[in-house]
């Protein structure tokens, strides 16, 4: 009995081993399991472990307040093309507030010291409280700028400040021609001739057109998604009526207001530094304005002929002509049924051009080269490293469809022009597809 009771013990011992590690086992291998089951349906904390962590507050808004200040910050780019300065930043100053600021950067992971900004408020500013303004950065020895911002002290605390990226950095030339539409606002919902319009630039070579969009129709916000989606319309969010009273006029003495046209001018400006690195032209224009070469078929090769012609030309001006919408093609070939019910202005039935009256000031808009541009306004350059040429009417104008401009003339004192028609074959297919 004794020996039989020794092992029975025996037994019972090495069954209880066996089950605790068989019981640690399981624990292991669902533990293991689980593991994996959770970090292939969750890749969050990967995501997370891969995201920059900087010791400062970082903006990716197209907007952005300097603390201290009544001014803005927009964006910035690397332009060393001014001697001693290597950062350019685009930003709206409060003109009567303009005081000394200091750039301040983070660079390669650390913080290094200020340098003095050189400010430059735009000349055009119609008389508004705000203007665009570019501020000039020098960078410190052995500093790769990732962001910046503006200090009024250069012994403030960083972390209290918010930073912007510093753009342009190691970009290549890849498109020809981009569209810069300076804003979009209100309740515009002018679908058709928007469509229109960006089927024709696709047809006369256009790579991108950025809009900067503060808000639009329902009908043209779905188009505009569609283009995003593709690719070729470049969104930019716009608040800019969230941070200053806008107006929709450019003379502050009738309108009134902080900033002309919702800031017209910053827009076009930095649409132009946005895509300085990466493409040869920039067509400066309104949506409903359509540059149109007249003895070439296309942008490119209107601009392969120009620019060996006149190779120090940074800014090619451009006239605008008005076609009034209130006159309509006689025979309605294009008053076509799948466009009865599109919101907005078909452009193919008015063939109606005005004659400006050169008695007074009449406004170009223009294709510039933007490594030779410093600072634009909406109908010249202000600032340029290259010379200027008017591009000959019969060489290339504006097809401008909208009210009238001199609106006493009568039909048979407008000129008939039907340059549009050559590119309807293509042009009414792609514009179907598009709505």
């Amino acid at each position: 009995m004794i020996f039989k009771t020794g092992n029975t013990t025996c037994l019972w011992k090495r069954d209880f081993v066996l089950l605790i590690f068989t019981v640690v086992m399981v624990i292991l291998l669902y533990s293991m399991v689980t593991e994996e089951t959770t970090t292939a349906r969750s890749p969050v904390p990967k995501l997370q472990e891969k995201t920059d962590i900087y010791p400062v507050t970082i903006s990716e808004e197209s907007i952005t307040p300097i603390k201290n200040t009544k001014h803005l910050l927009v964006s910035a780019f690397i332009d060393r093309r001014v001697n001693g300065f290597d950062i350019r930043i685009i930003g709206i100053f409060k003109r009567d507030s303009i005081q000394p600021l200091h750039c301040s950067f983070y660079c390669g992971g650390v913080f290094n010291q200020t340098t003095p900004a050189q400010i430059l408020p735009h000349s055009d500013n119609f008389g508004y409280p705000y203007t665009a303004t570019d501020v000039l950065c020098p960078l410190p020895k052995n500093c790769d700028a990732s962001h910046v911002t503006l200090l009024t002290k250069p012994s403030e605390n960083m972390s209290e400040h918010t930073f912007i990226p510093v753009r342009n950095k190691n970009e290549k030339t890849r498109f020809n021609f981009t569209v810069c539409v300076s804003n979009l606002f209100g309740d515009y919902n002018n679908v058709l001739q928007f469509a229109q319009t960006l089927e024709m630039y696709k047809l006369l070579g256009v790579d991108r057109v950025v809009i900067y969009n503060t808000s639009c129709g329902p009908d043209l916000e779905r188009l505009l998604q569609r283009y995003s989606q593709e690719g070729f319309v470049e969104m930019v969010p716009w608040p800019i009526d969230k941070f200053l009273k806008l107006t929709r006029g450019w003379r502050f003495t009738v309108n009134g207001g902080d900033l002309q046209y919702f800031g017209q001018l910053v827009t076009l400006n930095e649409c132009m530094y946005r895509s300085m690195e990466r493409l040869r032209y920039v067509l400066l224009n309104d949506i409903d304005e359509i540059i149109m070469p007249y003895k070439h078929d296309d942008l490119v090769s209107l601009m392969n002929t120009l620019e060996p012609q006149h190779p120090n030309v940074g800014e090619f001006l451009i006239e605008n002509h008005i076609f009034p919408y209130k006159h309509f093609e006689p025979s309605g070939r294009f008053n076509l049924s799948q466009w009865e019910k599109v919101p907005g202005i078909n452009i193919l039935e008015h063939i109606y051009r005005e004659d400006p009256d050169r008695s007074v000031y009449h406004p170009h808009k223009m294709i510039v080269r933007p490594k030779l541009i410093e600072q634009t306004s909406v109908h010249e350059v202000l600032r340029r490293f290259g010379e200027r040429y008017k591009v000959p009417l019969d060489v290339c104008r504006i097809i401008h469809v909208r009210v009238a401009l001199r609106g006493h003339l009568k039909l048979e004192e407008l000129n008939e022009d039907k340059r549009l028609w050559d590119f309807q074959e293509k042009l009414i297919p792609n514009v179907d597809e598009a709505l």
